[in-house]
């Protein structure tokens, strides 16, 4: 797990294993976020930042004039970062085939999946750039761009799927520990009320009551355990934010270039923040 290994899984960790992870420290890639990628990176920020402005001078009525050639910078912003990425697709399938070595099989679905996703939406991306600098001309570009979103989306749903996963043993982890603290206290009956379900024993009025509490406790949890775990905090908000680009691109949830543009910059300044801290780079 890349937080808090379960105990026991240090132990299934071969040399080959030991060695895939520290290769990854440095020949990874998510979407950017690599260390040899920082230019990518910066033109990215740069880009969803013109995007933003973009919509911000449109609503406050500037000149076309201007709004034009902020679109152009975005445009040229674009066609960078795509001559940035040509051959990412063999680093991510490098990454899916070190992730095969994973020991816990969720762990190893997701991000080999989402390796794998990855590639094919950078081979999209590359046929996206020969047709836009003139080198494929008869590409049908929006054909390409439609295929590259729906690589990036189910990408960053396996990217979620796996946050979800280590939030989850993480929880189970806080919990178990917690109600070992609260036995070694003698506070037994204090652990009893807090895992009782709904309508349990020495419940007065039993259900709705009882399950606001539970839920109560569940996301004061799930805050303790996010706060706990910067990288796994970050790695969450990253995905989140960038989920609503292909979203808005494929048309399946509108959000506008507004928040299109305030998400991928937000997503790329937390990209960044990982470059200049390592230790904030959710592993493996």
């Amino acid at each position: 797990m890349g937080i808090m290994r379960r105990k026991g899984d240090g132990l299934k960790l071969g040399k080959r294993e030991v060695s895939s992870f520290l290769l990854e420290d440095n020949f990874e890639r998510r979407l950017g976020t690599s260390p040899p990628d920082l230019a990518g990176l910066s033109s990215r920020a740069a880009q969803y930042a013109c995007s933003l402005l973009g919509h911000a001078l449109q609503k406050h009525g500037a000149s076309p004039e201007l709004q034009k050639q902020i679109r152009q910078l975005e445009g040229h912003l674009s066609l960078g970062r795509k001559l940035l990425r040509l051959g990412n697709s063999a680093d991510a399938l490098e990454s899916a085939k070190r992730a095969v070595h994973l020991s816990d099989v969720v762990l190893r679905f997701c991000i080999t999946v989402s390796h794998l996703n990855r590639a094919l939406y950078f081979a999209c991306d590359n046929v996206l750039w020969a047709g836009k600098s003139g080198l494929a001309p008869r590409v049908d570009q929006e054909k390409w761009a439609q295929r590259s979103f729906r690589y990036y989306l189910f990408s960053l749903i396996m990217n979620l799927s796996r946050d979800a996963y280590e939030i989850r043993l993480l929880m189970e982890q806080e919990s178990s520990a917690y109600g070992r603290r609260l036995k070694g206290s003698g506070g037994g009956a204090m652990g009893g009320t807090e895992t009782a379900g709904p309508g349990g024993p020495g419940t007065p009025g039993g259900g709705l009551p009882q399950l606001a509490l539970k839920l109560q406790l569940r996301v004061l949890l799930l805050a303790r355990v996010l706060r706990g775990h910067p990288p796994l905090l970050l790695d969450v908000v990253r995905n989140a934010c960038d989920l609503f680009i292909p979203l808005d691109k494929l048309g399946l949830w509108r959000c506008g270039p507004g928040i299109v543009g305030l998400c991928g910059l937000v997503s790329s300044i937390l990209s960044i923040l990982t470059l200049i801290c390592p230790w904030l780079r959710l592993k493996p």
